[in-house]
């Protein structure tokens, strides 16, 4: 049995990394107990990666300027495909993205963003409540400057949420979230309000919710400025939008027919993880933001997975949040982070547990030009450990001219199911 497992191993690391010294750590394993698990899977959700071409990068995208040797091997064995993570007709949210991933189509489960995130907190709405989210943001001038406020840290943003509550609270209820990403909870009646994301006008002239709703909105961000204002933040004031009832999702394990896990830095992917009975990993450090803690999210994928899940989903926000900065170097130098802080021991570890499959897959597109999501297909990379595929390169010109797979199908064809 271990001699099977071995050569595995071996074949496996030599075709990804290239053949190595007999000093390397495969080698060592020889002299470890050895250990069988099941066929083992993981999604990594490089959160907004793909891109179009942009002269910051002398006409290319992050993904073909950026140094991944790691997701270049994994490519040249597996197949690159394309995915329409967005179905026609819905706005290009994480919302929508992620619950696509998970393999759930948006169009039959989903509700609105903020409902999501409640949940994540431990928020149940009843049949007369609906979710916003609660964005800190900075606005002057009418213009939005920042829709994150600066990205507070949570322990500086929650005293304001806190006074929100305390002097605002009543008929809604202010609940902390991390950095800048918070709850509101509204009356059913206030569901009726076209709400703009903050990340889709950065720069430029906010626009006011409008529809039946919209001036107990517009009321409630205007008298939240003098209150956000006292807390020392580059943030001004709350930005409402995102909102919905609670959705009711089938459990991930029924759906799918295996446990899951997952980690992750923001309410809006933890919230699906609660929503859908999977395992919701907490990592110290993980923060949402370029810093966050990767080898934590790659060591809670590992851990989880040799303590008996079958799948983790390993969701990183720093690439999206990178397009939204217009910041080409920070969202080629995350994509690099993903390649040598998670994916590079990552594989070895997978491979000593056995048979094992992986999807590479963003939620949506965040073009460095624009700063905002769009709804174009976005590229896949499904590897086999075991089984050769047709090879390819993971950039947005690899699936040029593909005809996309929707993306809540991606999740059956990683598991074999579709």
């Amino acid at each position: 049995m271990w001699l099977t497992i071995f050569t595995r191993l071996s074949n496996t690391l030599d075709r990804l990394f290239g053949a190595r010294s007999p000093r390397s750590p495969r080698s060592q394993l020889r002299h470890s107990s050895p250990i069988i698990w099941p066929v083992k899977y993981v999604v990594c959700v490089p959160d907004g990666c793909a891109d179009m071409a942009t002269e910051m990068l002398d006409g290319k995208t992050p993904l073909e300027v950026a140094n991944t040797p790691v997701i270049d091997a994994l490519a040249a064995h597996g197949t690159v495909g394309a995915a329409a993570v967005i179905p026609a007709g819905m706005a290009p949210g994480s919302d929508v993205g992620n619950m696509s991933i998970l393999g759930y189509n948006p169009a039959d489960f989903h509700t609105g963003r903020s409902p999501i995130e409640a949940a994540a907190v431990g928020i149940t709405l009843t049949a007369d409540e609906i979710a916003f989210r609660c964005n800190l943001v900075t606005v002057e001038d009418g213009v939005m400057v920042d829709f994150g406020g600066g990205h507070p840290e949570t322990d500086v943003a929650a005293p304001a949420i806190e006074a929100l509550e305390a002097e605002l609270g009543g008929e809604v209820h202010f609940h902390t979230g991390v950095q800048y990403r918070h709850t509101l909870v509204a009356p059913r009646a206030w569901l009726d309000v076209d709400c703009v994301p903050p990340h889709d006008f950065t720069g430029r002239t906010v626009p006011l919710p409008v529809g039946a709703a919209a001036q107990p909105l517009i009321d409630l961000m205007e008298r939240s400025r003098p209150i956000v204002q006292r807390y020392g933040m580059d943030a001004n004031q709350v930005w409402l939008w995102g909102q919905g009832p609670q959705p009711v999702m089938k459990p991930f394990a029924q759906h799918h027919g295996v446990n899951a896990g997952l980690v992750t830095a923001v309410d809006l992917v933890r919230g699906l993880g609660c929503l859908t009975g999977m395992t919701v990993v907490e990592v110290e450090g993980a923060n949402g933001w370029y810093d966050t803690n990767w080898e934590g999210k790659r060591d809670a994928a590992i851990q989880g997975l040799q303590s008996g899940l079958d799948l983790f989903v390993i969701h990183v926000e720093a690439t999206d949040e990178a397009g939204h900065a217009g910041n080409a170097a920070a969202k080629v130098q995350a994509l690099e982070d993903w390649d040598q802080r998670i994916l590079k021991d990552l594989v070895p570890a997978l491979d000593a547990m056995g048979d094992w499959r992986m999807l590479i897959m963003p939620d949506h597109a965040t073009p460095l030009d624009l700063r905002t999501h769009t709804s174009q297909a976005v590229p896949y990379l499904l590897v086999d450990s075991t089984v050769d595929g047709p090879g390819g390169t993971y950039t947005e010109a690899g699936i040029d001219g593909l005809v996309p797979t929707p993306g809540y199908h991606m999740m059956g064809h990683l598991l074999g199911t579709r």
